[in-house]
């Protein structure tokens, strides 16, 4: 009779990223801008409460 094995399950180790809200990106508006390069983007905060990144 042999005794059943446990598995280790492996747990994926969590990374910090950073975390912003969004209302502070607008400083409380609905809009901010976010510049990667030379590439300027606009955040904007929709009226349900959604994010629409363009160009």
């Amino acid at each position: 009779m042999s005794l059943p094995i446990a598995k280790e399950t492996a747990t994926p180790v969590a990374t910090a990223l950073p975390t912003y809200a969004a209302e502070d990106l607008t400083k409380g508006g609905g809009q901010a801008h976010i510049v990667l390069g030379d590439q300027t983007y606009t955040l904007r905060i929709t009226r349900a409460g959604k994010l629409i990144l363009t160009k």
